[in-house]
């Protein structure tokens, strides 16, 4: 039996700031659910089931929060299934409830994932104590940042590839309401000037500490042909993982990175990713991810990612637009940044991204990973109903 085709058909995300003091975490999940199901044109009594994700319980203090959060996403007697992959969640949590849809489970899903990091502390959460680690790191970024000096050796790319990326995302989420981060007098040699964390990892390229939450309706053909606006159709998705530490692990450009973007290539029948991919929103909590992921993902070969972002391949009106929201670098809600790179890739192909809108984008990729780069879940949507 074929799959059933999954639409994207309600897209719902709330404000991003570093404290949303004005609601509980109860608040803030139905915040974006609501949006998502007005997006749809759909009530909760619509909805069949629930599919929920965030990064760890430790990062709120909260355990298994999807137990209280039931009532105020409306799923109640309703099937309720808690996802989590580290940082790339968002993402994943968004492929079981699509794969609901596909196997026919449910008709129509409605998908959330979110953070509060305002009510903890995520870097002090993200370095854990001796024996279980080196004293050497201070969260997530003392974890990558060799990485990137690394790839920096292998592909002899200049140190000022980080910090055009940095300007670039920032000055796209300029253009994005919902953006965390508004920094409308950041130029250039500010990003250049700041404060160095993590060598080469400078203060103005690293991703802040947001509240927030990303929710979407998933629904069949019948739901589809009942949405007030054009649905984003889901054209391949897939996760992988590997462990974070093994013998020959190349952190540059992790297999299971390289394995989730074929995977999802193939379903899509996509053989030339650089020339039939419109945007891509890529997982970029440091600047330098851009070029590595660019590479890791097939848009470049190996050394080759940072001349795309040098020649402004990447930029807004280049012809690979990467992060068009800003992305992770001006919003990282952890629990939600994957499932938002989802869905504004979704955005996207709907025409419904506003002024970060890639004029005549159809087909889009959404990406996240997690953990120590161990865990990866991709999607490609596009405006076309795949056969």
């Amino acid at each position: 039996m074929s799959k059933e085709p999954v639409a994207v058909v309600g897209i719902g995300q709330t404000a991003h700031v570093a404290a949303r003091r004005d609601v509980s975490l109860a608040g803030l999940v139905r915040e974006a659910a609501r949006r998502a199901l007005d997006d749809a044109a759909l009530d909760w009594r619509d909805i069949d089931a629930v599919v929920i994700g965030k990064a760890p319980d430790f990062f709120e203090g909260v355990m298994m929060p999807e137990l209280f959060l039931a009532d105020a996403l409306g799923a109640v007697g309703k099937p309720l299934l808690r996802v989590h992959t580290a940082g790339s969640v968002g993402g994943s949590t968004a492929l079981v409830a699509a794969n609901l849809v596909a196997a026919r489970v449910h008709r129509t899903v409605l998908t959330l994932a979110f953070e509060k990091q305002s009510e903890s502390n995520a870097m002090w959460g993200l370095s854990l104590p001796i024996p279980f680690q080196q004293p050497l790191l201070a969260g997530a970024g003392g974890f990558f940042a060799p990485h990137v000096r690394a790839y920096m050796r292998r592909s002899k790319a200049p140190d000022t590839i980080g910090s055009l990326v940095a300007y670039k995302d920032r000055r796209n989420a300029l253009k994005n309401p919902y953006a965390h981060l508004h920094e409308a007098d950041l130029t250039l040699e500010k990003v250049q000037s700041s404060p160095m964390l993590w060598d080469p990892i400078r203060y103005s390229e690293t991703c802040p500490s947001s509240d927030g939450a990303c929710a979407m309706v998933l629904t069949d053909r019948t739901g589809a042909a009942r949405s007030p606006h054009p649905p984003a159709w889901l054209h391949g998705g897939a996760m992988r993982s590997e462990p974070t530490l093994f013998a020959g692990k190349d952190f540059v450009s992790p297999r299971a990175g390289r394995d989730c973007a074929a995977d999802v290539y193939r379903q899509a029948g996509i053989t030339d990713p650089r020339r039939e991919i419109d945007a891509v929103e890529m997982y970029v909590p440091f600047s330098w991810y851009e070029p590595m992921w660019l590479e890791n993902l097939g848009f470049a070969a190996e050394g080759e990612g940072w001349k795309l972002t040098e020649s402004g391949v990447t930029a807004l009106d280049g012809d690979l637009p990467v992060n068009p929201s800003g992305g992770v670098l001006s919003t990282n809600p952890i629990g939600a940044s994957g499932m938002l790179r989802f869905a504004e890739a979704a955005l996207q192909v709907r025409g419904r991204a506003g002024d970060h809108q890639i004029d005549g984008a159809r087909r889009a990729l959404g990406h996240a990973y997690g953990g120590g780069a161990q865990f990866f879940s991709m999607w490609l949507v596009g405006a076309d109903r795949p056969e």
